[in-house]
């Protein structure tokens, strides 16, 4: 889970050999992050009910990685209307749930959807 998520749920899959770009990965992790985010998505759709997706690599310092040596893959759930005019003008995002129980609600659904069926 990110420790600073942009919306409920927001989850990284990330490689655990530490490498910067797509092309340091090899064949077996880039198939890897991406089974890791197909499954991200069957959770969310099933614990926050997540009506959509972004899925995308911050990928150097210039795009926003915070941690330029370790890529990692982001899966933001997304909803339609969650874009309020306090997220656009005020500058806040509204975090309707805490992370220690949805962390607690993902870990349960993963003890009904198994990873990789």
């Amino acid at each position: 889970m990110n420790l600073y998520p942009y919306s409920a749920g927001h989850l990284m899959a990330v490689p655990y050999r530490p490498v910067s770009t797509l092309t340091d990965l090899s064949r077996e992790e880039k198939l890897e992050l991406v089974d890791m985010a197909a499954y991200a998505e069957r959770l969310l759709r099933d614990v926050v009910k997540a009506q959509g997706f972004n899925i995308g690599w911050n990928i150097g310092v210039a795009a926003g990685a915070g941690v330029e040596g370790h890529l990692h893959l982001h899966i933001v759930p997304r909803w339609e209307g969650d874009h309020n005019y306090i997220t656009v003008l005020g500058g806040a995002r509204i975090i309707p749930e805490g992370l220690r129980p949805l962390y607690e609600r993902l870990r349960a659904a993963t003890e009904r959807i198994a990873f990789g069926v």
